[in-house]
C-alpha cells in the first residue's frame, strides 16, 4: 500500500494524465499523502522573470501551472500538499524522491521519439534511472 507519493507536475497536459493515475492509486488509501512537485527550472527562469516583471506575477503564474492537478487532487478528497523546487527539473525531482523516502513517484512522459530522447534525454528517463523508489511514467 502506497502512504506517500509523489507526483511531479509541470501545468503539462501529460502532468494532468499522471494526476489521474496517481488520484486512482490514491484513493485504495485513505491515509495516503500525494506531494506535488514543481521545479522552477533555471534554464527558463531568466525569460520567466523578464516576462513576469515582478516576483509576485512569477509565483502567480507558477501555481497557475499546478491549477489543474491540484483541482483534481481536491475533488477526488485526496491529501495534498504542493512543493515548489528551484534548480534543473530532472536531478531536483530525484533527489526530493530519494531525500523523502516515498513509496512512490509518479511522472507524466513527454512523448519523445526515440530519435529525440537519444539526443536530448526527457526528465522522465532521467528521473527513473535515478530514484530509489518505484516509478510510474504515465504516457
Amino acid at each position: 500500500m502506497y502512504n506517500h507519493i509523489v507526483l511531479a507536475a509541470d501545468g503539462s497536459e501529460n502532468a494532468v494524465r499522471a494526476a489521474k493515475e496517481t488520484i486512482k492509486i490514491a484513493s485504495l488509501n485513505k491515509q495516503c499523502l500525494v506531494e506535488i512537485v514543481y521545479v522552477a527550472d533555471f534554464e527558463k527562469a531568466r525569460t520567466e522573470v523578464l516576462h513576469a516583471g515582478s516576483t509576485e506575477v512569477l509565483e502567480l503564474e507558477r501555481r497557475k501551472k499546478k491549477k489543474n492537478v491540484e483541482l483534481l487532487l481536491k475533488e477526488s478528497e485526496i491529501s495534498y500538499k504542493i512543493n515548489i523546487l528551484h534548480g534543473i527539473p530532472g536531478p531536483e525531482i530525484v533527489k526530493f524522491a530519494n531525500e523523502n523516502k516515498v513509496d512512490l513517484l509518479v511522472i507524466g512522459s513527454r512523448g519523445l521519439n526515440s530519435l529525440q530522447e537519444m539526443v536530448l534525454g526527457s526528465v522522465s528517463h532521467k528521473v527513473i534511472k535515478q530514484v530509489q523508489c518505484p516509478a510510474l511514467v504515465v504516457k
